[in-house]
């Protein structure tokens, strides 16, 4: 162009990042930001959309069934690997239970009609009452009992039972349908407790003697396979080295009794 002299060539003018140092050289600092950090900053802090939420609950309650359903498994595995005939001795012993309870609900409920529909419903509830007095009396054990049941029998000549061994014993027997137990010359209500003293063992402070003697007044046919079941009463007193013997009978008498004692605070509140 004008004033350009032979051979010059005329370029473009600089830019603003051009000079001394290269391109970029004129860059803050914090603008020259390395692969790693852009990629940090793109992630951190995390931004969660509504669905990205909903799907981290859904994998959340996922896993907590399956940890509930392992557990539960877990829980169940003495009885998979009883013998079928444990097993069927269980289920034997549940629709026991169910039928137990469904004829007390008929008797109530006959109960109940006889009271709608008698005649005279003050001589036909005077009657109940008295019935009703004697079931309770049994309960309560101030009345002596007599009925089909089993005798238990066990010997512990090396002294390992304990008091909490009878307790178990008594509670499976009273789960099974028992409706009146007597250990030795002790009958056993519900306020019966069990204690360990100096190598023997009370029940409601009184000591009773080896062999112990367990007479259950109930159904046999209830009674024996629950002390029978895997893990039960019978083999949890055998692993002690106690001989546990069970007998079936036709009449078995409970004829230690309780005083009744009168409550100081309770009183009744029917009308």
């Amino acid at each position: 162009g004008p004033g350009s002299g032979p051979g010059e060539r005329v370029g473009p003018a600089p830019g603003p990042g051009d000079g001394p140092g290269g391109p970029g050289a004129g860059q803050r600092p914090e603008e020259a930001q390395t692969g790693r950090q852009r990629l940090l900053k793109g992630v951190w802090p995390p931004r969660l959309t509504r669905a990205q939420l909903i799907v981290a609950l859904l994998l959340f309650g996922l896993g907590l069934g399956l940890a509930i359903q392992v557990r539960s498994t877990n829980e169940n595995s003495v009885l998979r690997g009883a013998r079928q005939e444990d097993l069927v001795r269980i289920l034997d012993e549940l629709d026991s239970r169910t039928q137990r309870l469904q004829d007390e609900k008929r008797r109530l409920e006959n109960q109940r009609t006889e009271l709608e529909n008698s005649s005279d419903q003050a001589e036909e509830a005077r009657k109940q009452t008295l019935q009703k007095e004697q079931q309770l009396g049994v309960l309560a054990g101030t009345v002596a009992a007599q009925g089909p049941g089993i005798t238990i029998t066990i010997d512990d000549s090396r002294g390992s039972v304990e008091s909490d061994m009878l307790l178990d014993t008594v509670q499976e027997l009273r789960a099974a349908g028992a409706e009146a137990i007597q250990i030795g010359k002790v009958r056993v209500v519900a306020g019966t407790y069990f204690a360990d003293s100096g190598g023997a063992i009370q029940i409601d402070g009184q000591k009773v003697t080896q062999p112990y003697v367990v007479k259950v007044i109930g159904k046999p046919e209830d009674l024996e396979p629950a002390l029978n079941i895997p893990g039960g009463v019978v083999q949890s007193l055998e692993k002690e080295q106690a001989t546990v013997s069970v007998r079936r009978e036709k009449k078995i008498v409970v004829d230690a009794l309780r005083s009744a004692k009168r409550p100081d605070y309770a009183r009744s509140s029917s009308r």
